[in-house]
């Protein structure tokens, strides 16, 4: 046989065997976002073999991808590796916790979560199917390159910001607001409010004052619907825009391809309407990172919020997504473009940006900007039970917990519109919806399931089961890992009971996360809360709920009080104990605090001019030293006003973290 035929043969050969490629795996994570890491690590940890599978060509989805200032709400929601991640952190910035971070610190993070797990990671795959069988996904399809790829599993776990693999295995999902009447809801639907809004008597027109000249950029000619009613309008997807100031670390800002600067006429009408208003900061969310970097999110009637054109996205194909994010950076490239540049832009606006560009260490392998659009909402699952705003409030407390939400119920505006006030015809933004002051609530395990008629062995822990409002408090990157933690335990139970995902016990699962929180056998931190029993009070204190508080409440007091933390130590060893300090306007001065372990006594003296709050949190763990403690309850911790003289002493949590794990 001729040379050039063996080779024919060969590269035939080849071929034929890419194009059919299997896998076979206990459990394969489609999405390879922050939550899907943490799903592969943790199910590997379990002992299972474990494929994650990428349809792009990063880790970590938003963590890595700009958004540095985390959404937290209530750190008290936050425990298991999603709390790991964030100590970690910590360690890299030389601090105990750290929720404020560069992307690609976050990015390095993770990839040592996939070298220390030892799970293989397939990118650029994307999902093109689904088989079933006896009401189970036995594989699904996935095409790269040309090759079709399978993987049959026992379980999955859908991580995307999508739900792909939900909708291609047949589960029931819904896109876009309920109306209010669907949950008995009061802040789903069409909400016309305040937030992040136009004021009154902007133009909408091209000629001001003539509607047949057409609308602005940006305006939609849909009516306003009734309020609390429901459609199909997504909220609006943004990047959060990590630049430098640092010249040695700069790229310049400059006109990208596709420039249109009548995008941003309303900017200048908005401008022009609040003449004082003269800084970035007026117009964008522009919070410092470390390293002179930034996460610039949306702020105000018209910034990085691109309303109204992603509608298609949730259920599009990925051609048809690659166009509207290509869409996305053009005007949000524009936009910056635009601010330093425009001579309609304030002079000391444009001034202020030019001293921002895009840094070199970041991204390095996609030009320098992010690859992850923020997608805050896609599909969501109509799942064995949808989570709602009675949840959220405290109003209904599902006993089938295993992880916590806290932040507020948050939604971005969903379009921009005319609205005819006092017999003139303005532009205004419709759906932005910010509730808050409800404490930490319980997320059920039921909505992280499908009905059990539809599939027996997928969890969603992203596009999980929730109305619009109840995951807009739900969908954030700490809740999605803790989230994705809980599906992997649960899939786990799922393949060594050979039951499906309905039949997993929830409180296994919690006592799984319990008892094993890092996955991998260490031991955990042992956490005192205030309203803990181990907890034991003298003097007057007052309970406050929220407010900065770890958790529901805390206990403050003027003077004359004490509180000691007295928690169950089951394993001897050297332990970091910390205090949490919730920042208030009046914060007693000094906050003595005395650490008794078996014979030995320390004092600490917290000031509060010493502790600095960072970040979207509003306390800090204060560290108050290390020490060598015995099993049991000799060890305390006790909090005292005896000495106050003005301001209020605050106890709200104590936490011992051992030094060797």
């Amino acid at each position: 046989m001729k040379t050039s035929n063996i080779i024919s043969v060969i590269l035939l050969s080849f071929c034929l065997q890419t194009a059919t490629a299997q896998h076979k795996v206990d459990v394969c994570v489609f999405g390879g976002s922050s939550a899907g890491v943490i799903a592969a690590y943790t199910a590997k940890k379990a002992g299972r073999s474990v494929l994650l599978v990428e349809p792009g060509k990063y880790l970590g989805g938003l963590t890595t991808g700009g958004l540095g200032y985390t959404d937290i709400g209530n750190k008290y929601a936050i425990r298991g590796l999603s709390l790991e991640f964030y100590r970690q952190m910590g360690r890299h910035y030389g601090k105990f916790e750290q929720w404020v971070f560069e992307p690609h610190v976050a990015d390095s993070i993770y990839k040592d979560y996939v070298k220390k797990g030892g799970f293989e990671v397939l990118f650029n795959h994307r999902l093109s199917g689904a088989s079933k069988e006896n009401g189970a996904i036995r594989e699904i399809q996935l095409s790269s390159g040309g090759a079709t790829v399978t993987v049959a599993a026992k379980m999955f776990i859908d991580c995307t910001y999508e739900g792909d693999l939900m909708a291609k295995a047949g589960v029931s999902y819904t896109v876009g607001r309920e109306g209010n009447e669907v949950y008995n809801e009061t802040w789903n639907g069409v909400q016309l409010l305040d937030g992040h809004q136009f004021p009154d008597g902007i133009d909408p027109y091209k000629v001001p004052g003539d509607p047949s000249s057409g609308l602005l950029w940006g305006i939609s000619p849909a009516p306003l619907g009734p309020k609390g009613s429901g459609n199909k309008m997504v909220q609006a997807y943004n990047y959060r825009i990590c630049l430098t100031s640092d010249p040695a670390n700069m790229i310049p800002i400059t006109q990208p391809d596709n420039y249109d600067p009548s995008r941003y006429e309303l900017l200048v009408r908005l401008m022009k309407a609040w003449p004082e208003r003269t800084r970035l900061n007026d117009y964008f969310i522009w919070s410092g990172m470390p390293n002179k970097k930034t996460d610039i999110n949306n702020r105000n009637g018209f910034s990085t919020d691109m309303i109204g054109m992603n509608y298609d996205y949730p259920e599009a194909s990925y051609e048809q997504r690659e166009t509207i994010v290509q869409q996305h950076i053009d005007y949000t490239k524009g936009l910056l473009y635009f601010c330093s540049s425009d001579p309609r832009v304030p002079a000391a606006m444009r001034e202020e940006i030019k001293k921002w560009g895009y840094p070199k260490d970041e991204y390095v392998n996609n030009g320098h900007w992010s690859p992850q659009l923020y997608v805050r909402e896609a599909r969501r699952m109509i799942g064995a039970y949808v989570m709602t705003q009675a949840n959220c409030t405290g109003k209904e407390v599902v006993p089938d917990g295993i992880g916590m939400a806290a932040y507020t119920m948050d939604s971005h505006n969903t379009q921009r519109i005319v609205v005819r006030k006092n017999g003139k015809d303005m532009v205004k933004n419709e759906g932005n919806v910010e509730v808050h002051g409800f404490p930490p609530y319980p997320v059920s395990y039921r909505a992280l399931i499908p009905k059990e008629n539809e599939c027996s062995n997928l969890l969603v822990p992203v596009c999980l089961s929730a109305s619009h409002i109840a995951y807009g408090s739900i969908r954030m990157e700490p809740v999605f890992m803790a989230l994705a933690q809980a599906s992997a335990v649960a899939a786990d139970l799922a393949i060594d009971k050979n039951i499906p995902v309905q039949k997993v016990d929830a409180a296994q699962v919690s006592n799984r996360l319990a008892e094993n929180p890092l996955a991998d056998g260490r031991l955990g931190d042992i956490l005192v809360d205030n309203a803990a029993a181990d907890v034991k009070k003298e003097g007057e204190w007052k309970t406050v709920k929220g407010h900065g508080s770890y958790g529901p409440d805390m206990l403050t007091a003027e003077k004359d009080a004490k509180v000691t933390f007295a928690p169950a130590v089951r394993k001897k060893g050297r332990y970091a104990i910390y205090m949490y300090y919730p920042r208030l306007k009046n914060n007693a001065a000094v906050t003595n605090v005395k650490v008794t372990s078996g014979k030995h006594e320390e004092l600490v003296t917290v000031k509060a001019e010493d502790v600095k709050v960072v970040g979207q949190t509003s306390g800090e763990w204060v560290k108050l030293g290390t020490f060598d403690i015995r099993k049991g309850n000799s060890t305390y911790v006790e909090i005292s006003a005896a000495n106050n003289t003005e301001g209020v002493v605050v106890a709200d949590a104590v936490i011992f973290v051992p030094e060797k794990r």
